[in-house]
């Protein structure tokens, strides 16, 4: 690592990832600071997976502007990193005539913003285009797409790293000091310098800009409870499917979404909470999730639900405000070099690419950004043999027989698959790492059959002991020891 760095990023969720890739493209030297073991940890690694196209938020906000710009790039972007991505469309459902009126205003809201592709529908339409959806009428957004966001952040930081960045995980930024020009950041692997600093923590951003002598900010953190269905999208819901929004909510209210690997989310829920890190699930709310997505989609039964998990948002306004305050994304005057991203959250992840943009002209206003020769945007991702015909299958597994044993049998993931997310860049090797990236332990089984196999892997091929096997980082171990 250099002694000083021309930028320190702190966060590696989708947005930190999005800025260390667009800052690769310049000869400058770029450190990001993650406190997991990974990327994709926080916020980013919890949510629905859905890029927006814009129609929601307010007219002549940032939130506005990015979000539109970000849902046309995005395509791109995910062609050129490899990441699984698919025009689905949406539908927003009416439920009576106070919804038809708010959709009227949401219709001249998405025109005002630029979204293309927005229509209004009948009760006939919207049964075409959704079959089972209830409701009696809503309108249709041809610009929404759906796509794979631990790919997205993951395809990011790779392409930053192939192209120069550094990554220091397991680095949690306890203490930020400025002398002269330089940043002195505090870890817990040490002490990095830089001469600019990027704020993108995400749910800590309030904390980190503080330690930097800007404590103005204040985060409310909001969570969001989610079911997760079997793979049931093929035959019930190929489209993603909300209710008209409710004011005052703090959300968009209860929606379903059909994922890229096929199955069903059903949430977020929208909770306020002191505590950023409270993951948990609640019977109350999950049950309220069940009925209100029973009732924008009749034919949901509890039987095909696999699991359940919580994404927490970084909120800028309390619940009494209604949850909304536009990002903030600036470069502070009373601490020059310090770039923060303040509330970055729904739509944050569609927005990552513009907001990187953002941050890379204010990063120039400090240097000379001359771009590198050598620059290259283009990543491979991984093989899905699930996803490949017959004939494919075969090829590989004559090429490497590794290909031919099934590790986890809901997902069809192989031991080969297995063994290229252990091997990741970034050396994690949590469950969750090999999750995010294989998709192992995600099926009906939620790991009761791959998982013995995953640790064995983990002992016998790449010498881990059991103790240190954990399921995401550090104070997650499965294992104490051995009973013989």
């Amino acid at each position: 690592m250099r002694d000083v760095h021309d930028v320190i990023i702190i966060g590696a969720g989708a947005v930190g990832c999005a800025v260390a890739r667009e800052l690769a493209r310049y000869n400058i030297s770029v450190l990001v600071l993650e406190k997991e073991c990974d990327v994709a940890y926080g916020t980013s690694g919890r949510m629905s997976g859905v890029v927006h196209a814009g129609f929601n938020n307010k007219v002549g906000s940032l939130m506005a502007r990015l979000c539109v710009e970000g849902s046309n790039l995005f395509e791109d972007v995910c062609r050129e990193l490899d990441i699984p991505f698919r025009r689905t469309g949406k539908v927003l459902v009416a439920f009576d005539q106070d919804d038809m009126r708010a959709l009227d205003r949401i219709m001249a809201q998405g025109k005002a913003n630029g979204v293309k592709g927005l229509r209004l529908l009948d009760e006939d339409e919207i049964r075409s285009i959704a079959p089972g959806v209830g409701g009696i009428g809503g309108m249709f957004s041809e610009r929404t797409a759906i796509f794979d966001p631990f790919e997205f952040c993951i395809a990011h930081a790779e392409n930053a790293m192939d192209n120069g960045v550094d990554f220091s995980f397991e680095s949690e930024v306890t203490a930020i000091r400025k002398e002269s020009d330089v940043f002195s950041v505090t870890t817990s692997k040490g002490i990095f310098k830089a001469r600019l600093v990027v704020n993108s923590a995400g749910l800590y951003c309030d904390k980190v800009s503080a330690m930097a002598g800007v404590d103005k900010y204040k985060i409310y953190p909001c969570r969001g409870q989610y079911y997760i269905l079997d793979k049931v999208a093929d035959r019930l819901l190929d489209i993603p499917a909300y209710p008209v929004p409710k004011p005052g909510i703090g959300g968009l209210g209860v929606h379903l979404t059909p994922t890229i690997d096929g199955n069903i989310i059903i949430g977020p829920s929208a909770e306020y909470l002191d505590d950023p890190d409270d993951t948990a699930t609640t019977a109350e709310v999950m049950d309220k999730l069940f009925a209100e997505a029973k009732a924008l989609l009749p034919a949901i039964e509890r039987r095909y639900i696999i699991g359940n998990y919580c994404g927490i948002r970084p909120k800028q306004a309390p619940e009494s405000e209604g949850g909304f305050r536009d990002f903030v994304i600036k470069e502070e005057e009373t601490c020059p070099g310090l770039i923060n991203l303040i509330g970055i959250e729904s739509p944050g992840f569609t927005a990552s690419v513009p907001i990187a943009r953002m941050v890379r002209d204010m990063v120039g206003s400090h240097m000379d950004l001359v771009p590198k020769k050598d620059f290259n945007p283009v990543r491979k991702g991984r093989v899905r043999f699930r996803d490949l015909s017959r004939e494919e299958q075969q090829k590989l597994i004559e090429q490497d027989p590794e290909y031919g044993e099934i590790i986890c049998r809901c997902q069809n993931v192989t031991r080969r698959e297995i063994r290229d997310a252990i091997e990741n860049r970034f050396g994690a090797r949590s469950i969750t790492s090999i999750k995010y990236r294989a998709w192992a332990t995600t099926g009906r089984c939620n790991g009761g059959y791959c998982l013995a196999k995953i640790v064995d892997m983990l002992v016998r091929d790449y010498h881990m002991r059991p103790e240190e096997i954990t399921y995401r980082s550090s104070g997650s171990e499965l294992f104490s020891g051995e009973v013989k």
